[in-house]
């Protein structure tokens, strides 16, 4: 498992999120452990900090299915009822492996049938770098 970049903001929202639904039994909570872990090695740097590659929460990403050659937009969001047509939570397994990582990146998740390969073709929108720019 490779190291993640999370801001500390982030960082602290998630493991409030982690420790909330700890005992709790939605059926996206089977993920909470692998977010945690994520969690205990990430590198945590300031908000002002991070780089505008790096996918951070709410950011929006540009992926591509190495196996399909698929092309498509994910927005990474917290978990919520209201989810934006093109969001994935956090909880979900492409939201975990999602996190930290930066555009060029491939990340990898077992699916039930096999390994599913998603490159990070770039960052869309980061609300961090979009801060700065303002």
């Amino acid at each position: 498992m490779k190291n993640i970049i999370i801001t500390q903001s982030d960082f602290d929202q998630l493991y409030q999120l982690v420790e909330r639904r700890k005992d709790s039994s939605s059926p996206d909570d089977q993920y909470l452990e692998t977010l945690e872990q994520e969690l205990d090695n990430a590198e945590i740097v300031d908000p002002r900090e991070i780089p505008s590659d790096i996918v951070t929460m709410n950011s929006e990403v540009r992926l591509e299915d190495l196996d399909s050659g698929e092309k498509k937009n994910y927005k990474l969001v917290f978990p919520r009822l209201n989810m934006p047509e093109n969001g994935v939570s956090i909880l979900a397994p492409i939201g975990t492996a999602l996190l930290g990582y930066r555009a060029g990146d491939v990340i990898e998740w077992k699916v039930p049938k096999g390994i599913r390969r998603l490159q990070i073709l770039e960052v869309v929108y980061q609300p961090e770098s979009a801060k700065a720019a303002s």
